[in-house]
């Protein structure tokens, strides 16, 4: 009885950090050319299903995100333990306070709480980020708890105060803020069309491969067949994915999520 106590108060918390993730066993389109319902939308000051402007929108079989408003579209399911294989091309508006600021977005896995949790936004998550300089970052999105963590190995010098992800390096754990991918120019700037001299990015409207392999509490980042982050310790460890509307247009061609190769 005293352990079944002690699991009724504990359960709510491993719900609220999506311990029921879904393991990926076949292969899901999110992407499937057709319909947006794979995802329901979120958009922040306006709420859940309420798609203002058309800011999510398949086109030519292509998911269109024109970033005029700050949201996401975010998965019904919640997945763990899977290759996340998406094709993305930067468009050419962007809006609002980040009109000449680098074109940014992300992919946020492992989602789990409240819409809109963190900021009014997004869903607590660990991002894979995607903006101009600086894809292949990682970004805690938490409420600065343990909850929500990842470890890295990483270079002696920061990058301001961020760590900047070093094959090999010393291990760092971070509860907030972002651990940069090794090439991050050091000095990036917030300004459209910013590139970096180790950029691994195509130039603007040029189509990219950002591969993420998720297994267990590991996530590993291929940016066009070049590995250029990677962290274990990974909390939570499976959960929804949101992908975000963020001032800039982006397209997406391909967002699919295969199995893991267990063969190796």
């Amino acid at each position: 009885m005293k352990k079944f106590f002690i699991w009724a108060l504990a359960a709510p918390l491993f719900i609220s950090l999506g311990a029921f993730g879904k393991p990926v066993t076949e292969t899901v389109h999110l992407v499937n050319g057709k319909d947006l319902s794979p995802f329901y939308v979120f958009l922040k000051g306006i709420g859940r299903d309420d798609n203002k402007d058309n800011v999510f929108s398949i086109e030519d079989g292509m998911l269109k995100i024109t970033g005029q408003h700050w949201g996401c579209v975010t998965t019904h399911e919640e997945y763990e333990d899977y290759r996340l294989v998406a094709e993305f091309k930067w468009g050419g508006p962007t809006w609002g306070d980040r009109k000449m600021a680098t074109r940014d977005s992300g992919i946020l896995v492992h989602s789990v709480g409240e819409d809109g949790g963190y900021g009014g936004t997004w869903m607590h998550s660990i991002e894979l980020q995607i903006i101009e300089g600086g894809t292949g970052d990682f970004i805690v999105v938490g409420d600065k708890s343990d909850n929500f963590s990842i470890t890295a190995e990483v270079a002696d010098e920061k990058q301001g105060s961020s760590y900047v992800f070093e094959d090999g390096g010393k291990e760092a754990t971070i509860t907030s803020g972002r651990i940069n991918w090794w090439g991050r120019d050091p000095d990036w700037e917030d300004t459209i069309d910013f590139r970096g001299d180790q950029d691994v990015e195509n130039p603007v409207g040029e189509w990219n491969t950002l591969e993420a392999v998720v297994d267990g509490d590991m996530i590993e980042i291929h940016l066009n067949g070049v590995l250029v982050n990677r962290a274990t310790k990974v909390r939570p460890s499976s959960g929804k994915i949101q992908v975000q509307s963020e001032g800039a247009e982006i397209w997406f061609r391909k967002l699919d999520l295969y199995p893991l190769d267990r063969s190796k």
